[in-house]
């Protein structure tokens, strides 16, 4: 639509806005036809006409103000950033909270009020950070949502719920107590009625008939909820029958349930601090499973440049943390849950492949538990064709991944299908296509995996490895293995070229008792702030880290060699080893003999700040 003069942006504004639904309780409409006294509205300029207005008959709920430019108007323009800040304070002689926004067909400029913050006196501020193109109303009226998740909180109510389930319900595996949980999360989200002295089997009809009954417009979405179903009802209860754990739980599922549902949500992996709190009774059956840090999932996303029109792909996804951090990440940049490019990216530009049952079903609940469940998530092994022909036709541009470590389990070869895959074009198959890959790797995997050496030689025959980041050692500290992240691009023959390589040592988290690593000092952002930046300038002037890797002699970060020192100390001791050795004394017996005699047959006193021990002869 060519959009020109004024009349055809506020028309163009009214079928975007939804200024025309029928709304109980609301006026609402476009068109210089009604004066702001006759919306009741009065005050300095009340003959004035607004280009549009949603004002409801509750006056502490949020009013809306449009005023609309021809295209070829700045909205940046004082003049009409003045008008529009007049209209506002016109509309809040009765309106608390008021959004006004200028709109010239092509951007938009947009500014809140809120009286219970503000005086009538002080500057309107605009909104930073939102969508360039004008949204639904449904999008600004949530501008005023101040709920934030709480991270903390969600950790202690895990770790009650976990040791409800592990020692009062006797549910002794580690995933069945996270889908059990993860169930009553997405059956929350769906409005179950769970309330207090509900019975075990009320319980759990109540959250299986939710599930069920269900109605979604997307048939992946009830895919993934009838698997959900069908990996729940096999988790059996030891003590069905204690009604006082059976309220904790209901009542510490409601909680999580309300912290996680805010249009605040930054995209935190609930399943990732499940899993933190709830593998602290994990059996040796159940390891191998390494759930990725939230902190690294944003830092990865940033490193590889995921943008808002990208299609994401990490095809080990496990309880979905990158999907869940770019889909909210994406979302954001777009303009948030009321945007209208919500659907397309949670529809179009997400995509998983997990093997594990246990797992795939946590990855299912994960999006489901964050208002989606469209993402393309599919259970399969990626080291099967059929995989590497889903992969091949979904057009990806990113890839963020952090597959499984053991080489049973084939790492190598389901990097090596996805780096494939991502680079076929099914238009053009003799052309690859260029696409950044991260993959979180064990420091030496490209060089040694089982019997394999050099294994990685055969990835850069195809495929370029452009970056290494060797992250912090204690990282994972639980699996007992140092990582790196390998940032690739697809289809481009390595050559020969080098490769750059940076150490993030610290990443500022401590390690928070029955908790895990945390940022309890909010120093990780810093952090990340500096690193993406100075990766992405090819510069580390804080920590001077940065190296050139030659890929012919390493595929690793080498950590620098500690340089060789010796001190007077060293000889003396080498000195003394030798004259006893000559003299046949045995050190062991010396070095008792010696302390006994310091300890118990000694004098000590002191003399100008020195402490004197004398030994007294037999």
């Amino acid at each position: 639509m060519n959009i020109v003069d004024e009349d055809d942006v506020r028309l163009h504004a009214h079928q975007i806005l939804g200024f025309d639904d029928n709304e109980p309780g609301v006026l609402q409409g476009t068109g210089q036809i009604k004066t702001f006294n006759q919306l009741k509205l009065k005050g300095d300029g009340k003959d004035k006409k607004p280009d549009g207005w949603y004002l409801p008959d509750d006056k502490t709920k949020v009013a809306i103000i449009l005023e609309a430019k021809s295209t070829k108007e700045d909205v940046y323009n004082p003049a009409w950033i003045e008008e529009l800040t007049r209209n506002i304070r016109i509309a809040a002689q009765k309106y608390k909270r008021i959004v006004g926004i200028l709109y010239n067909g092509k951007e938009q400029y947009v500014v809140k009020y809120d009286s219970t913050t503000m005086n009538m006196s002080d500057e309107i501020s605009k909104v930073e950070e939102l969508a360039k193109d004008l949204q639904h109303k449904s999008y600004y009226l949530a501008l005023f949502n101040e709920n934030k998740i709480d991270k903390q909180k969600i950790y202690e109510l895990t770790k009650k719920i976990n040791d409800c389930l592990h020692f009062k319900f006797g549910i002794k595996n580690l995933y069945h107590r996270m889908i059990f949980t993860a169930c009553a999360l997405v059956a929350k989200r769906f409005d179950a009625k769970l309330v207090k002295d509900q019975s075990y089997l009320g319980m759990k009809y109540e959250i299986e008939a939710t599930l069920q009954k269900q109605e979604t417009e997307s048939e992946r979405e009830k895919a993934k909820i009838d698997f959900l179903l069908e990996v729940y009802r096999e988790i059996k209860m030891n003590n069905p029958d204690n009604q006082e754990a059976i309220n904790d739980f209901i009542g510490w599922v409601t909680e999580i349930s309300d912290c996680v549902n805010s249009d605040y949500w930054n995209g935190e992996d609930v399943m990732g601090i499940f899993f933190n709190e709830f593998s602290r009774y994990k059996a040796k059956s159940e390891s191998g499973q390494v759930f990725t840090p939230d902190h690294i999932t944003s830092f990865m996303y940033r490193l590889i440049d995921v943008n808002m029109h990208d299609k994401v792909l990490d095809a080990t996804c496990g309880s979905g943390a990158f999907l869940v951090k770019a889909m909210c990440n994406m979302i954001k940049e777009s303009g948030g849950v009321n945007s209208r490019s919500y659907k397309s990216i949670t529809k179009k530009q997400l995509f998983g492949i997990e093997f594990d049952r246990e797992i795939f079903a946590l990855a299912c609940a994960n999006m489901l538990i964050h208002k989606d469940g469209k993402t393309n998530i599919e259970h399969m092994d990626t080291r099967t064709e059929d995989a590497c022909n889903w992969m091949k036709g979904k057009g990806i541009t990113k890839v963020l991944m952090n597959p499984p470590y053991e080489h049973k389990n084939g790492c190598i070869e389901i990097v090596q299908n996805v780096l494939d895959s991502v680079a076929y074009d099914p238009q053009n198959p003799d052309v690859p296509r260029h696409i950044q890959c991260a993959f979180i790797l064990p420091d030496k995997k490209l060089e040694k995996d089982g019997k394999n050496k050099r294994f990685g030689n055969k990835l850069l025959e195809k495929h370029c490895l452009k970056t290494i980041i060797k992250l912090p050692e204690n990282l994972f500290f639980r699996v007992g293995v140092t990582t790196s992240i390998f940032v690739f691009e697809s289809g481009t023959p390595q050559n020969g070229q080098n490769i750059i390589g940076y150490y993030i040592e610290d990443d500022g988290l401590l390690t928070v008792k029955n908790q895990g690593r945390q940022d309890v000092r909010g120093k990780w952002q810093e952090i990340e702030d500096y690193w993406v930046k100075a990766i992405h300038d090819g510069l580390d002037d804080k920590y001077n880290t940065r190296q050139v890797i030659n890929p012919h002699q390493h595929l690793s970060f080498q950590m620098p060699k500690k340089p060789f020192e010796i001190f007077e100390e060293d000889f003396i001791r080498t000195m003394m080893d030798y004259e006893m050795y000559n003299k046949e004394i045995d050190p062991k017996e010396f070095g008792e003999s010696l302390l006994s005699n310091v300890l118990y047959n000694s004098e000590i006193s002191e003399k100008n700040d020195d402490v004197i021990i004398t030994i007294k002869h037999e």
